[in-house]
């Protein structure tokens, strides 16, 4: 049996002992990121952690635009609810980005306790298809929570760390399904354009139930999950040139 064989193998056996076998997905249709996640995609009726890097952990732009691109193809199935601590969020800008603004609805609350509560109540509500939540760091009692909620009726979860007044948010264990850490990334225009490009982050898949982490540079697009994959990051690091070595040389 090959070496991808016998991968392939046990992550099959870790999808069945952690009961991820056989539940729907959400695929990137990028074989660099699907075959890192469990079921090639994104598990859908789990719940999932995203932060940004640096002072980004209290604006949370790069963290929340990402989760807009995931959950844009689930909007076309019912509502999207956002559990906000700070009323900034910019609907006109998520529809540049290609979510459906008329399937959002938008919360604002005054605490961690209060966006953690209307987070579960919201997976749990008829309708909707998927909730976003604003906070610093659930703990261990908290995902779990999340988790029922969203193995009750099926709905999706994304929880954005986000602390209001800056700092690195250190995390207190998970039960998510996936941990993403995204930073904004330079974009580049298409050949022979003038001006900027699509807008780009560095997404770093950290931790995944059943699958394996990795790292991309990925941008906005026009397909389906408003996503795509621009270069894989392992890959570039490794063909890049050595400092070292040239002057060893």
């Amino acid at each position: 049996m090959s070496r991808a064989a016998r991968l392939k193998a046990v992550r099959a056996s870790l999808a069945i002992l952690e009961g991820s076998a056989g539940r729907p997905t959400l695929p990137f249709g990028d074989a660099r990121v699907d075959d890192r996640l469990p079921g090639g995609g994104l598990p859908l009726g789990r719940w999932h952690e995203a932060a940004g890097e640096g002072m980004e952990i209290e604006t949370a732009a790069a963290a929340s635009a990402f989760v807009a691109a995931l959950a844009t193809p689930l909007a076309d199935r019912g509502e999207v609810v956002w559990i906000m601590r700070r009323d900034d969020l910019y609907a006109p800008g998520l529809a540049g980005l290609g979510f459906p603004a008329e399937r959002l609805i938008q919360v604002c609350v005054r605490d961690e306790t209060a966006a953690l509560a209307a987070l579960e109540d919201a997976l749990g509500a008829p309708g909707v298809v998927a909730a976003i939540g604003e906070a610093e760091s659930p703990d261990l009692i908290a995902g779990r929570r999340l988790q029922l909620a969203c193995e009750r009726h099926g709905a999706t979860g994304f929880l954005i760390h986000r602390r209001l007044f800056g700092g690195e948010t250190r995390g207190r264990g998970s039960a998510a399904a996936t941990r993403w850490r995204i930073a904004s990334a330079p974009s580049e225009p298409a050949p022979g354009e003038p001006g900027l490009g699509a807008p780009r982050w560095r997404v770093s898949l950290e931790r995944c139930q059943g699958g394996r982490p990795g790292d991309w540079i990925m941008e906005k697009s026009d397909g389906p999950l408003s996503l795509r994959v621009v270069a894989e990051l392992g890959d570039r690091q490794l063909d890049a040139p050595q400092p070292w070595r040239r002057l060893a040389g």
